[in-house]
């Protein structure tokens, strides 16, 4: 009886061994920049700082067009009529406001990549940022696959505008053939591109920016074509009426296009490779996401211009609408922008994969083997081979363009929490808090204040999807309203080092409002996914991060010249 009585007890103690430290650990947070414990293990010869101002500019715009500015534009006119280019200004405004607070912290954590992974681990706890690596990531990987596959398609497409290749095209090479009831789809070309993009990511940041380059300019060129030789062919009478089925159409309009601005935060996650990343990063996510918003007004302007709204196309409206003008030799460069859109597209996102997981292993959140760098070409090839072989499989046998409508929870998670991470890092007793799990009254204050934003803006965007009385819609805007009064008269603020993100912490509160609105617009789905992807994030964090995790890491104080490598040093060592 004694023995069963103190086995139970020790038990007891084993289990509640086990909550106490995955609590402890969970809690768990990164030094500020600056502190020399915040520095990361050590591992191969380092990264090269290559990439200057123009060249993160051009991951911004490689990451965000794609071939979605030949056919959301359109597509979404439909609906909203000319006033879809009042959606794309909204939208483009919402995601400046985002690009802000990205730029803040691009410009105060510009030595190591991770990007929000980073952001939240310092601000919040390790298992936060471990959740929000999970969401980014699963959108990443099918987001990869599914671009390869589109990009096949593309590719096939161009190739069967030749005469001799039309018709001679298995549907398994390029446009997927399915078996088994559609539970696989095969499709050859697109793991094929997926391993040409891999090997260029992986010769070295110098050839895929290069690339990277090459079929940017390429887009944006032949964009500019397509604008200039659309705006001689526009007829204004078509912009009348403007918004025919009203403001709420040109709003649910503008929660659609946000989506298509995605991609500036690829920029964050170059901060060891650029050569002045205090003073480029802000640069480089600011100036491609204007530019973005610049080409896809454009285009807009001259979609709705040319044709009636009613007789745009689903598919690819703005070469029908050419084609309906006899300009069919436009809607070939059409084809040749949306190919290059894609390749950039998918480029960056592998390259963005690659260095999140490199972070995660030096953190000892994924094993080592993800934070090796290779000594001569000086990328993280292990973490590189791996999105690319995932990507390849998902792309290679199954349709993943149908779970599309699962997507998006990432980036809108990511953007949420970087936002309130430049509220929390704000705050004049973060410093001081940061290197302990013990927090002020006033620290647990403000965050119950982002969480009650965040939850306002959930129930608001569910009242406006469901056309719940605006009561509710009422009361959800007052209490955020509320909350942000909170944040902004019982906090207080310090300046940060570097670019300062405008109006905090007003506008990063608009910011997490404005994103958990868009979460709430979101098919049910994605909402589950949401939920089941987080418990089991936390089961792989229970059972293996905790006990690997190395938040402090090593204890060198010249770690950012000694990771590090320029460009001279790299010839030298060749």
């Amino acid at each position: 009886m004694a023995t069963s009585s103190l086995c139970l007890m020790g038990g007891r103690r084993t289990k509640t061994s086990f909550f106490s430290g995955l609590c402890s650990s969970a809690l768990r947070r990164k030094s500020l920049p600056g502190d020399d414990r915040s520095v990361p293990p050590l591992h191969g010869e380092g990264l090269v700082r290559r990439l200057g101002a123009f060249e993160l500019i051009l991951i911004g715009i490689g990451a965000s067009i794609g071939a979605g500015i030949f056919v959301v534009t359109g597509t979404v006119a439909r609906d909203a009529g000319p006033g879809v280019t009042i959606s794309f200004i909204l939208a483009g405004a919402a995601c400046v406001l985002n690009a802000l607070c990205y730029a803040e912290l691009s410009s105060r954590f510009p030595a190591v990549v991770g990007g929000a992974y980073l952001y939240s681990y310092t601000a919040f706890n390790e298992l936060t940022a471990f959740l929000v690596f999970v969401q980014l990531m699963l959108d990443y990987h099918i987001g990869a696959a599914s671009i390869a596959r589109s990009l096949a398609n593309y590719v096939v497409s161009f190739l069967e505008l030749f005469p001799f290749l039309k018709a001679h095209m298995p549907s398994w090479i390029g446009h997927g053939e399915e078996f088994f009831g559609g539970v696989m789809s095969i499709n050859i070309l697109a793991p094929i591109l997926l391993i040409i993009l891999t090997a260029i990511l992986c010769r070295g940041v110098r050839e895929s920016s290069a690339v990277n380059t090459i079929m940017t300019v390429t887009k944006v060129v032949i964009v500019i074509f397509v604008i200039l030789v659309g705006a001689f062919e526009v007829d204004m009478s078509n912009w009348s009426p403007f918004a025919p089925n009203g403001y709420k159409a040109i709003v649910t309009g503008a929660t659609v296009v946000f989506f298509a601005y995605v991609g500036f935060d690829a920029v964050a996650n170059s901060a060891e490779e650029s050569k002045n990343p205090q003073r480029d990063l802000p640069i480089g996510i600011l100036v491609s996401l204007l530019t973005c918003a610049i080409l896809y007004i454009g285009v807009c302007l001259v979609i709705t211009g040319m044709l009636p709204y009613q007789m745009l196309g689903e598919d690819a409206p703005l070469a029908e609408a050419f084609i309906g003008k006899g300009l069919k030799f436009v809607s070939v460069l059409i084809s040749i922008g949306a190919v290059a859109g894609l390749t950039t597209t998918l480029l960056v996102g592998l390259y963005v994969q690659s260095r999140l997981y490199l972070g995660l292993g030096r953190d000892g959140l994924l094993p080592l083997i993800f934070a090796k760098v290779h000594p001569t070409r000086h990328t993280p090839i292990h973490s590189q081979i791996w999105v690319g072989l995932v990507a390849s499989v998902l792309a290679g046998l199954f349709n993943v363009h149908i779970l599309s409508h699962i997507l998006s929870v990432g980036s809108l998670t990511g953007y949420s929490v970087v936002s309130a991470c430049v509220i929390t890092l704000r705050w004049k007793d973060q410093k001081a808090s940061v290197n302990s799990t013990r927090c002020t009254p006033e620290w647990h204050e403000g965050v119950i204040c982002i969480l009650l934003v965040a939850c306002g803006g959930f129930v608001a965007g569910l009242c406006y999807r469901f056309s719940i009385s605006y009561i509710f819609l009422v009361i959800a805007v007052l209490i955020s309203v509320l909350a942000a009064a909170a944040l902004q008269f019982r906090q207080s603020y310090a300046d940060p080092p570097g670019f300062s993100c405008p109006g905090v912490p007003l506008l990063p509160v608009v910011c997490i409002f404005f994103n958990i609105f868009l979460f709430a617009q979101l098919h049910q789905e994605a909402w589950a996914r949401f939920i089941i992807l987080s418990f089991i994030a936390v089961g792989v964090y229970a059972f293996y991060g905790q006990y690997h995790a190395n938040p402090v890491g090593t204890e060198s104080p010249n770690y950012s010249d000694a990771y590090h490598i320029t460009p001279s040093e790299e010839e030298v060592i060749s």
